[in-house]
């Protein structure tokens, strides 16, 4: 194959993997994201019981991410990945029809299967692989930031349709329709490429999830994860902080999601690029920090009244929040991880890390329902806050493990 090919081959799979990897969760995450105040009226239910299906998945999620990186390193990335999309698709075709809350919980449930046990660790090692030894950083950095472009377009354009039709329930069926579309793209553009452990014996698996869990350096950057993702999952507040507390309408509110995501595609690109040129591990500090420093603001308040610096300090906030979703999986190399335990590793650090599904929306919820208003989200913030420090203690800890 001569060279140009081959760049174009892996140009396309990589954007594949990027439509894909975001694709995935635009249903159970996005949508509620950029439209929270919107789904909140439709489906007659509190910030609290919201949180509750979020919870009911992240629970789910928790078994699904051992198995499915144990999967991942036995059985062709395409498979798993164009299943998992096709099969979300069609719970996007129930949540149109307004199902009862209970349905919805069930539906979470489902979504936490499909989404994590057989997409999530086989996407990430299809990523791993796509980097080789020299461009984890811009990977993963364009996986992320083209995730967010791809959020962003899609909100943007659910955005659109809204604003002129007002209906939500064709915003949801239209979505269902880009994820099932998504993993055609999957099926005919990811190589079919079998991992090497795929005859591996059950006893060398669970050797390998030993010899991985002896390692110091699991359990700091699975401490990064927990607190990056609790970052991540507040910007669920986003929206509703527009609307309640900057006073917007709800297609604004809607309009200031969308931009949102704007941000975490130029921010990760930029981030992976840095990340390739610089230490890896200091930039993890470096956006913990930011994180801090802007959550702390909003927590007491500093800024109240000054409308520009509300929205120029919530950038930063999310600026920081999102440019540690490009770092954390691309420092594996740093942990020493070898590549034939990528699915492996991404579970664990997955089961630890991506915790916060389980127990962040509905303490949110609770913080939101219990104290309306500015009071509730400054709750949210302050909690934001703390996060974002340990966050930095864990982010100091491994840099320092990682050069010793």
């Amino acid at each position: 194959m001569n060279v140009g090919a081959e760049d174009r081959g892996r140009t396309i799979t990589l954007v594949t993997l990027i439509i894909a990897a975001e694709a995935a969760f635009f249903l159970p995450f996005i949508l509620p994201r950029v439209f929270r105040p919107t789904l909140l009226e439709l489906f007659q239910i509190s910030n609290t019981e919201l949180g509750m299906w979020f919870s009911v998945y992240g629970i789910v999620a928790m078994i699904s991410y051992l198995f499915g990186g144990v999967l991942a390193d036995r059985f062709p990335a395409r498979n798993l990945m164009a299943s998992g999309l096709w099969l979300t698709s069609g719970g996007g075709v129930i949540m149109a029809m307004v199902p009862s809350g209970k349905t919805m919980i069930w539906l979470y449930a489902f979504w936490g299967i499909t989404t994590i046990w057989l997409f999530w660790a086989a996407m990430i090692r299809a990523t791993r692989e796509w980097g080789g030894e020299d461009f984890q950083g811009r990977a993963f950095g364009w996986l992320e930031g083209g995730r967010g472009s791809v959020a962003a377009l899609l909100a943007t354009f659910a955005f659109l349709i809204f604003s002129r039709e007002g209906n939500f329930q064709i915003v949801i069926l239209g979505t269902s329709g880009c994820t099932f579309l998504s993993g055609w793209l999957v099926w005919l553009f990811i190589p079919k490429r079998s991992p090497e452990k795929s005859g591996t014996p059950i006893s060398e698996v669970i050797q390998g999830v030993y010899s991985l869990l002896r390692k110091r350096n699991i359990w700091l950057l699975s401490a990064i994860i927990v607190c990056a993702y609790a970052g991540y999952k507040i910007t669920d507040d986003f929206s509703l902080f527009a609307r309640e507390v900057l006073g917007y309408s709800e297609s604004k509110a809607a309009g200031l999601g969308s931009a949102a995501l704007w941000l975490r595609a130029l921010v990760a690109i930029l981030t992976g690029y840095l990340a390739d040129r610089y230490k890896r591990t200091d930039l993890l500090t470096v956006c913990f920090g930011l994180t801090a420093i802007g959550a702390v603001l909003f927590g007491f308040r500093v800024l109240d009244g000054i409308t520009g610096l509300v929205l120029l300090n919530l950038a930063l906030t999310a600026a920081g929040i999102y440019g540690l979703r490009a770092l954390y999986f691309a420092v594996m190399k740093e942990a020493g991880f070898p590549v034939a335990l990528t699915g492996t590793a991404v579970g664990i650090l997955s089961v630890v890390g991506f915790a916060p599904e389980i127990f962040m929306g509905p303490w949110m919820g609770h913080l939101l329902d219990s104290s309306p208003g500015a009071t509730g989200h400054s709750h949210v913030f302050i909690l934001l806050a703390a996060f974002a420090m340990l966050g930095l203690v864990a982010g100091l800890l491994f840099r320092r493990s990682t050069r010793s």
